[in-house]
């Protein structure tokens, strides 16, 4: 659903345009007429029917300002530089289609699910900076790919498709579209689950060796044996 800053910013452009001014400035121009006592009573019902030819004049000759949702364009990112940079701009790339929802073509349910992959994907890289341990080459390539080829792309796909044909035609998978989306948001999240515990592993190791090191070094040092007596 359209949310109140949304519809708010429509209303804006509105309001803001060309056939909106156009329709103001005839409607003006009755009301200056009314007020240099040139018109009586009728001055009010002409500078509405002024406002409103002038906004239809305007519309036919520079288009009408609608008040429907915009387009929305594909999320495309690239997979370069530094691995902070792009992932947090693929993330709130993301986020952002994802609660705009053209066409409320996102389920809640997924909507949800969409926005919490992606807190799990920077929760992911923030572990990973501080982290004691480490991913693999192929373990760190594949969360950063998730971030900003593998979700963005899913997204991109699901929702060019309409929403009616999304929902009810079964694909040559056996699955609707919506279905299939949701299965690959499955797997996603299983992936980034498990590169999330692979890490936390690795830290709990790296934190048990630790613990034991500490323990050896502050254990006291055995008591010296007493010297046998001399004879």
């Amino acid at each position: 659903m359209p949310t109140s800053s949304s519809l708010g910013n429509r209303l804006l452009g509105v309001l803001a345009s060309a056939p909106n001014w156009i329709g103001l400035g005839l409607a003006s121009i009755a009301l200056v007429l009314k007020g240099l006592g040139l018109l009586g009573h009728a001055a009010l019902p002409l500078a509405v029917l002024g406002y409103a030819a002038g906004f239809v004049a305007g519309g036919l000759w520079l288009g009408f300002p609608s008040l429907s949702r915009p387009g929305w364009e594909a999320l495309q990112f690239s997979d370069d530089g530094d691995t902070r940079e792009a992932m947090e701009r693929a993330l709130q790339g993301v986020r952002g289609l994802t609660q705009y929802n053209p066409d409320d073509r996102l389920p809640a349910s997924l909507q949800t699910r969409v926005l919490e992959l992606c807190k799990a994907l920077d929760a992911l890289r923030r572990q990973w900076e501080r982290s004691r341990g480490h991913l693999s080459l192929d373990d760190g390539f594949d969360a950063r790919r998730i971030a900003i080829v593998h979700l963005p792309e899913a997204l991109n796909a699901y929702l060019s498709i309409p929403p009616s044909y999304a929902r009810t035609r079964v694909l040559s998978n056996g699955k609707t579209a919506l279905d299939t989306f949701a299965q690959t948001l499955a797997q996603l999240e299983a992936n980034v689950a498990q590169l999330a515990d692979d890490l936390a592993s690795q830290d709990a190791q790296a934190f048990l060796t630790h613990s034991q090191m500490l323990s050896r070094e502050l254990r006291p040092p055995p008591a010296p044996s007493a010297e046998p007596a001399a004879r």
